[in-house]
């Protein structure tokens, strides 16, 4: 690519996927290594691509989520996020989650196309640079502001909340009941 690796790769099938900071998302044939497509956005490609049904889920550093089908490249849709986006979105039940650098949790409706809901913590501005994980109707992310964060999947209304002594960039992990996550204050 043109620039800087940030994204992990997706595998699909007999494709890959990953994004750059030279603004593409590429898919390449996983066995030869050919480039079978690039799309362009309008800044670069920091997220790993969520996979569904064919369909690869971005939320951009041009303030954009993108819906684009695999099979071809072609853009399916998009929603204006309205800032920034270095969180790879999370995809449960029909719905997107994602954070911003505008201090936000968004959830996308993939039917209707559009933002179901935004979370902004009433007192603590700081941007959610790490992804979210879902499990039973709730989403948890963690935040720049030393917090993780639990909300309702459903309206985003905060279920609580678990303050840490430093920004939680990590991504959670959700299993058995309990949310696994690391801090940079070098807890776990």
């Amino acid at each position: 690519t043109g620039s800087e690796i940030k994204s992990s790769p997706v595998a699909v099938g007999n494709r890959v996927l990953i994004g750059s900071y030279d603004q593409h998302l590429y898919c390449l044939n996983a066995r030869t290594g050919a480039l079978l497509w690039k799309f362009k956005t309008n800044g670069p490609v920091h997220a790993t691509p969520a996979v569904v049904n064919g369909v690869a889920y971005i939320a951009g550093c041009d303030e954009v989520f993108r819906a684009i089908r695999i099979a071809d490249g072609k853009e399916l849709f998009q929603v204006p996020s309205g800032a920034y986006t270095g969180a790879s979105p999370a995809v449960a039940g029909g719905f997107v989650y994602y954070g911003t650098f505008n201090n936000e949790v968004l959830a996308v409706n993939l039917r209707s196309r559009s933002v179901a809901w935004r979370y902004k913590h009433p007192e603590r501005q700081f941007p959610f640079y790490s992804s979210a994980a879902v499990s039973g109707g709730r989403v948890v992310v963690g935040g720049r502001d030393k917090m993780v964060h639990c909300l309702s999947a459903v309206n985003g209304k905060s279920l609580w909340t678990f303050s840490t002594r430093s920004r939680v960039e990590s991504s959670p992990a959700i299993a058995g009941g309990r949310v696994y996550v690391g801090s940079n204050d070098g807890r776990f």
